[in-house]
Formats: C-alpha cells, structure tokens, sequence
C-alpha cells in the first residue's frame, strides 16, 4: 500500500510542480511559437536539453516513489534516502532536469523571457536546497546522508557515478 501511495503522490506532484514550471510557464511565455533563433545552435542546445532532461526527472520522480517509498513533495517525503540512479551523479537530478527542460525550451523557442525565467527558477531551488531540504535531509537520514554529500556535488554531475563504496 505505501509503494502504490508513493506512486500516486509522485505522479500528482509530479504535474503539479515540474508540469507547471517546466511546461505550463514556458508554454504561456511562447505558446511554443519559434521566434528567432537567439545564436546560430541555440535550437539544438534546446533540443538537447530537452531530451536529456525529461528523461532525468521521470526516473528521478519514479525512484521517489519506488525505493524511496514517497513523493518529492515535503508533505509526504521518502521513507529512504535515494541514492540511484542520477542520484549516483549530482545530488538534485530533478531541479537540474526541470532547469534544463526549461532553459531548453528558451533556445529551442528562442525566448528571452524564458531563459530569465529559468535562471530565477534556478535561483529559487537552490535557496530551497540550501534552506530546507538539505538541512532536512541531514536530520533525517544524519550518516547516511553526510557520506553521500561528501561524495555526490550539489549541481554539477560526477564522472562517474557514485557507488556507494568510496
């Protein structure tokens, strides 16, 4: 019962935050009308961006709800620490994803205004990253989450991943 509850938690925060940050706002900015491009490859970098990064937040959202046991969302948070997946990586898969979906968007549509969206959706998560949720998470998983923080970068992804063992 907690797994399936976890799962549709997930899946309800899942279009409610990410699907309003990184789909609804852009979309209203640029109703997904190309303007011109803003560099000669913006589009592609865009494009890039997007692929790689919608993929990042759906497996990201799913091992919330699967070994996790609990949604992203505070007011039902993970009964473990999730360190798979991306999370071997950089510690905030889903705010680089939703990042880079946005800013995507801004070079695929050539918008200005959804570029300086995007850097003031980057500025929020990481005074929400720095306020709550990792202060947060050391109370709530105290060693486990320690070593891991030792290991894994906030933002910027490692190399190679994270097994856990060094």
């Amino acid at each position: 019962m907690r797994r399936a509850t976890a799962i549709i938690g997930s899946a309800i925060f899942l279009v409610i935050a990410p699907g309003s940050l990184a789909v609804y706002v852009p979309w209203y900015f640029t109703q997904w009308h190309f303007a011109p491009a803003l560099f000669p490859i913006a589009r592609v970098i865009g494009g890039i961006l997007i692929a790689a990064g919608l993929p990042i937040l759906l497996d990201s959202f799913a091992r919330f709800a699967l070994q996790g046991l609990g949604t992203p969302a505070p007011v039902m948070p993970p009964k473990h620490l999730v360190v798979t997946g991306f999370y071997r990586y950089v510690r905030n898969p889903m705010y680089v994803a939703v990042t880079a979906l946005i800013i995507g968007q801004g070079l695929l549509f050539g918008s200005v205004a959804v570029l300086e969206y995007g850097a003031i959706v980057w500025a929020a998560f990481f005074l929400f990253v720095l306020g709550y949720e990792e202060p947060v998470l050391g109370e709530q998983f105290p060693e486990e989450y320690k070593r891991y923080r030792a290991n894994v970068r906030r933002w910027i992804p490692r190399t190679t991943p994270w097994r856990g063992d060094h």
